[in-house]
């Protein structure tokens, strides 16, 4: 019975149910919402608190507003070379084309975007991309998109299940093939078990960021949508990479990771180490070396001019900027902080600072008591966004398991070894609509014929979820485990063995670590009661950040070269036999640990293939 609470547990029934309230979660409800299905959204935070709103920069589509050669297959190209040609083409694709057309949908719906003088969006310069292509609101760009895709799921009635943590995904195994029946979840309030009975499963939670020690991604980010696929049978691809975002605040320690947007170094703004050298002249790969600058005055014409000529080395794709700012660290040439200086009080004024970028210039000024306007602030790498995530068909985002759909950071695919800046709002708004408009079509096409819960499933489901508060069960052996001890060496380990520079031992290690962690996690024991317990919380998240994590260290010892976000210091160059394909890792027999295999990327037609030449 809908909404009833039956037993203690509260049931309802849905045609698609969304898990996840970023931008990519909202789109999809939106457009399963607008194609006739009863849709409901499940978060674990308030809605309005998604982690899109750290996308600052704006949303890349070829609109052309900043230069009319700009078109979707430069946008594709860009794209491509971006990703280290890992990316599945048939995905840029479809971003490149459709991107503008969200853009426009987000503007038709209210969205204030920043204006040219002849009144046209405007578009921005961002790394790796060929043209100001990005579509912007100040540096606040993911927190309109997110109030307007609000605004938007309101204004249809969709129903939001807010502070809501989904625990497990319910399957129907009584046919030729397992198949989504629903999602078992907690109010993390009162601890109250929820059931959500819903053919259609489409999984917006992000990304797996809270796995290491200095990251940008907010508490939320704990990988549950890849394990929760990965538990429900789906396969994940492209674990390996990791994008460290080039700029995050490393003073004071307690904001140290906090994202500085790439709209600083879009506007304008220059790396300089302690030496006062602008070094990034020093790190431009031979892929990019034709069309960027290598001289301070060719950079510096650019900025000031928009002549169509080579971008500043600023510009670079995040992984070259990365690394660079990482090597000028390790060869002491860091700040008193251990960060790099980005400047851009003596490029531009302080009015246009305060007006391009308002949030920046009130983040420090606030937490790190740094004006940005007269002083260089002090920025380092930090772990941003994954590329990998749930395997899913590039055209309506459904994974392998029937049912089950994936949109965001948390499918994988898009963004190859390396996500271009500004292409992550654009990836959200494209396969959020596609996979909303797929899983509503599914869910009506299955008529009477729909998937089944078991009482039983429930009852495991439940057990499950509550195993640290059973000492009988977590003490076995006469010791018990601290879930904040186990995130904190965990995320330690992840940032010392896993991190922007790895090795065959520190990999192989931190493989054997966190075997160690697995074990130690099965002992954790939670005191007091399901109600305003974090603990428990942390307890239950464990279990999703150990087994990404694992994906993550064990994709990166296989793969012995070095692109995009995955660098080997004993594997130094990209290798042609890798750069062919995907690592895919699924659940081992055991249920506790992964399986990897190697996979050929798919074949892209050769019309597209001109394009990159």
């Amino acid at each position: 019975m809908s909404g009833d609470a039956v037993g203690g547990t509260e049931h309802h029934d849905f045609d698609v149910l969304v898990i996840g309230a970023g931008g990519s979660g909202l789109r999809a409800a939106i457009a399963a919402q607008e194609a006739g299905a009863k849709v409901a959204v499940v978060c674990k935070s308030l809605l309005g608190k998604a982690h899109t709103v750290m996308a600052e920069g704006g949303i890349a589509a070829s609109l052309g507003n900043a230069w009319s050669e700009d078109n979707w297959k430069v946008h594709f190209r860009d794209t491509m070379r971006g990703g280290k040609m890992l990316n599945h083409w048939r995905m840029a694709e479809l971003h490149a084309q459709e991107s503008p057309e969200r853009v426009l949908e987000l503007e038709d719906w209210g969205a204030l975007f920043d204006r040219t003088p002849e009144g046209l969006i405007s578009q921005r310069d961002f790394g790796g991309h060929r043209y100001a292509r990005l579509a912007h609101v100040g540096d606040r760009t993911g927190l309109e998109m997110i109030r307007t895709l609000q605004q938007r799921a309101v204004a249809l009635g969709i129903k939001v299940f807010m502070e809501c943590t989904v625990t497990e995904l319910l399957m129907d195994r009584t046919g030729d093939e397992p198949r989504i029946s629903g999602a078992f979840a907690y109010w993390r309030e009162t601890g109250r078990f929820v059931v959500f009975k819903s053919p259609s499963v489409i999984m917006a939670t992000g990304g797996i960021g809270k796995s290491f020690k200095v990251t940008s991604n907010s508490w939320e980010y704990t990988g549950d949508g890849h394990a929760l696929a990965l538990r429900a049978g789906a396969s994940l691809i492209n674990m390996e990479f990791v994008q460290f975002h080039p700029t995050g605040m490393v003073w004071p320690p307690s904001v140290k990771g906090l994202l500085v947007t790439e709209s600083v170094r879009g506007d304008g703004g220059i790396l300089r180490n302690s030496e006062g050298k602008r070094f990034m002249f020093d790190y431009i790969p031979e892929f990019f070396k034709a069309e960027t600058a290598d001289s301070e005055d060719e950079a510096d014409r650019w900025y000031d001019d928009k002549e169509n000529n080579r971008r500043p080395p600023e510009l670079l794709p995040r992984d070259e900027v990365a690394r660079a700012i990482n090597s000028e660290i390790k060869a002491g040439r860091g700040t008193p902080h251990g960060g790099i200086f980005l400047d851009i009080a003596s490029r531009r004024t302080p009015e246009f600072i305060k007006r391009r970028l308002p949030s920046m210039y009130h983040q420090f000024k606030e937490l790190a008591d740094v004006d940005i306007t007269a002083e260089p602030m002090e920025i380092g790498p930090t772990c941003h966004y994954v590329m990998g995530g749930i395997e899913v068909d590039p055209d309506v985002q459904v994974s392998s398991v029937e049912g089950l759909y994936a949109v965001g950071e948390c499918s994988g695919g898009m963004h190859g070894s390396n996500r271009l800046g500004g292409n992550s709002l654009g990836d959200l708004l494209v396969f959020g609509k596609r996979a909303g408009d797929a899983a509503a079509a599914y869910a009506a096409g299955l008529g009477d014929a729909r998937p089944g819960v078991t009482d039983e499933q429930l009852s495991d489901a439940q057990r499950t979820a509550l195993v640290p508060f059973d000492p009988a069960t977590v003490a076995e052996g006469g010791t018990t485990e601290n879930a904040y001890m186990i995130q904190q060496e965990l995320q330690q380990t992840m940032n010392d063995l896993v991190g922007i520079i790895r090795t065959e031992d520190e990999l192989a290690k931190s493989l054997a670590e966190l075997e160690k962690f697995k074990q130690r996690a099965a002992h954790v024991l939670v005191e007091g009661n399901r109600q305003y317990n974090p603990g428990w919380h942390l307890a239950l998240d464990l279990r999703n950040m150990l087994l990404v994590s694992e994906c993550v260290a064990k994709a990166a010892l296989a793969r012995q070269e070095s692109r995009g976000g995955h660098t080997r210091d004993d594997f130094p160059m990209p290798d042609p036999g890798w750069g062919a394909k995907n690592l895919v890792l699924t659940l081992d027999d055991t249920g506790a640990g992964v399986d990897l295999a190697e996979k050929p990327l798919p074949q892209m037609p050769d019309e597209l293939k001109k394009l990159l030449d």
